[in-house]
């Protein structure tokens, strides 16, 4: 038996935030792997927290991975968040069937999306957060 070819999948979070930086999300929208520094500061223009997802593996051995991403948006009001968690999802669904530095997206749906306000503290507002999970089925470019 021959044995599989060694093919490294792709860096699913590096590829969706680097999809998502403006202008695809507004301009002062943060799109990075953890939140910022100052993340009430931020609130303003929007945070955008991607993390690989439980879940996943392969579709195709050697061919294709099947990654969850956990999405936590957070913003100044519910309203803003819940409208920046719409504009992320539809752009990542939208970016089906592309081909993006180091990936190409072969499919692309969106798991759930939840209302999660984070609570730093009780001497301090929540913070308005939406947490989107999207699931991508990828391989290399």
């Amino acid at each position: 038996m021959t044995p599989l070819p060694v093919v490294p999948m792709p860096d699913v979070e590096k590829v969706v935030i680097d999809y998502l930086q403006p202008p695809r999300l507004p301009a002062g929208t943060v799109v990075a792997a953890e939140w910022p520094p100052n993340l009430e500061a931020r609130l303003a223009g929007g945070v955008v927290a991607v993390s690989l997802g439980p879940g996943g593996g392969s579709r195709i051995k050697a061919v294709t991975a099947d990654r969850g991403v956990d999405i936590d948006i957070l913003a100044a009001t519910k309203k803003q968040a819940l409208g920046l968690a719409a504009t992320v999802s539809a752009h990542l669904l939208a970016a089906q069937g592309t081909t993006q530095p180091g990936a190409r997206i072969y499919d692309v749906e969106e798991t759930s999306l939840v209302w999660l306000p984070y609570r730093p503290s009780a001497e301090t507002d929540p913070i308005p957060r939406y947490v989107l999970v999207m699931s991508l089925v990828v391989r290399p470019a």
